[in-house]
């Protein structure tokens, strides 16, 4: 599709999964789209997340709409990116008389989100994973799965870039251009972006119809550039791998989410994960020695083996709940919702959109709720057509050619 220079243009910031999915949707609806991130695709957020495909069981109990969301994106995503997903199923595994317990309110609502869950005697589930604690009590079986977080984001790159897509990345916006409504130079429209090109060392002004914020964790630092204040809690999570592929399926407790209650397996390593606390900037995170120690603990309660296995790494990612943790608030007490702000109704900043949380599993969902109020705002009549359409292969991305550049907006 050859998409027309009188098209209206968005740019959109980040390069993780949610923008791939963005620039994806809008591209398909003839929107013009330049997607700028800062370092390398994914290197954020999606590039260290757990690489589960969640069916919503772990959140039907405490968010019953984003279970359902997730079950329905799950389907989505094994439908249109196969390649990226290994649907291997997930079992939650009740090693107390309180997991047991706590089964009489999980499969209740897991029935209500419309998550298929099929009760198990410890000797079943022993059968289908032989290195689970063979003093397990009972447990769950899900429809979970894993996805390979880099190659999924790069199927709706190559599909955004085959429609045309710009996809600029070690391409850092450090500025926010529009016109000035108050003394102190606040924004009350965003005309366009400022950006520094690492490659080339270059500096130089794009211009956009609109201006979608898709950074996660870094949101509070790109909007205060139009002197907006949004709620955000960077929350970094640790998780650690281990060599050998100790199940084949997704292991979770049977509980109340927590700290250190996923195993997920990923090709020949199995990864368990997460801890969770806040930090004040996103880009200075180290993994608490102590992090490590309480994960494989956690994780050989489950999967015995893990105790023996070979460390491979650790790594913490940054979550981007929405809403401010503290006091009373507990960063599990925030939603993993995501949060989609029109910037003219929340900081009187015209052609601005954030896009903020979620999860994995969802982005494509959250991109097509997005695209559609910027379509709006654009004037654009065009629905979305993500669900039912295959992405191109990953390996697609690095065989299209680039469009060239939007000269029309491009001002050095």
């Amino acid at each position: 599709m050859m998409l027309l220079m009188t098209a209206p243009h968005v740019i959109i910031i980040g390069g993780g999964g949610t923008g791939a999915a963005l620039a994806y949707d809008l591209s398909l609806r003839g929107v013009r789209v330049t997607l700028l991130e800062r370092g390398e695709l994914t290197s954020g957020t999606t590039g260290r997340h757990h690489g589960q495909l969640h069916c919503g069981a772990r959140y039907a109990v405490q968010d019953r709409e984003i279970g359902r969301e997730c079950m329905e994106e799950s389907e989505i995503l094994r439908r249109i990116a196969p390649a990226s997903i290994e649907f291997n199923y997930g079992l939650f595994v009740a090693l107390t008389a309180e997991d047991e317990q706590y089964c009489g309110t999980f499969l209740p609502a897991c029935e209500a989100c419309g998550i298929p869950a099929r009760l198990l005697t410890a000797a079943q589930a022993l059968a289908m994973e032989p290195r689970l604690n063979p003093t397990l009590r009972l447990a769950v079986l899900v429809p979970d799965g894993s996805m390979d977080a880099w190659r999924l984001a790069l199927q709706f790159f190559a599909s955004a870039r085959s429609l045309g897509a710009d996809i600029r990345n070690f391409c850092e916006v450090i500025g926010l251009q529009g016109t000035d409504s108050t003394a102190d130079g606040a924004k009350s429209r965003i005309t366009g972006v400022r950006v520094r090109d690492y490659r080339s060392g270059e500096e130089y002004e794009l211009k956009a119809d609109l201006i979608i914020n898709a950074t996660g964790a870094w949101s509070k630092q790109v909007v205060g550039m139009a002197g907006i204040d949004i709620a955000v809690s960077p929350s970094p999570g640790t998780m650690v791998a281990v060599k050998g592929r100790l199940t084949n399926m997704v292991i979770s407790r049977l509980h109340a989410a927590g700290d250190g209650d996923i195993i997920v397996p990923q090709r020949g390593l199995s990864i368990i994960g997460s801890t969770q606390w806040l930090a004040e900037d996103p880009d200075d995170i180290s993994v608490p020695n102590h992090d490590i120690e309480n994960l494989l603990r956690s994780a050989a309660k489950m999967v015995p083996a893990f105790k023996d296995a070979a460390f491979h790494a650790a790594w913490a990612a940054p979550r981007p709940l929405v809403g401010e943790a503290g006091g009373t608030v507990g960063l599990r007490a925030l939603s993993r919702d995501f949060s989609l702000i029109d910037h003219r109704e929340s900081g009187g900043v015209d052609r601005f959109l954030s896009i903020i949380g979620g999860k994995a599993t969802t982005l494509r969902g959250m991109a097509e709720i997005t695209a559609d109020r910027a379509c709006r705002q654009l004037g654009i009549r065009a629905v979305c057509r993500t669900a039912e359409q295959p992405l191109l292969p990953a390996r697609s991305f690095y065989a299209a050619r680039p469009r060239a550049s939007l000269e029309g907006d491009r001002i050095v």
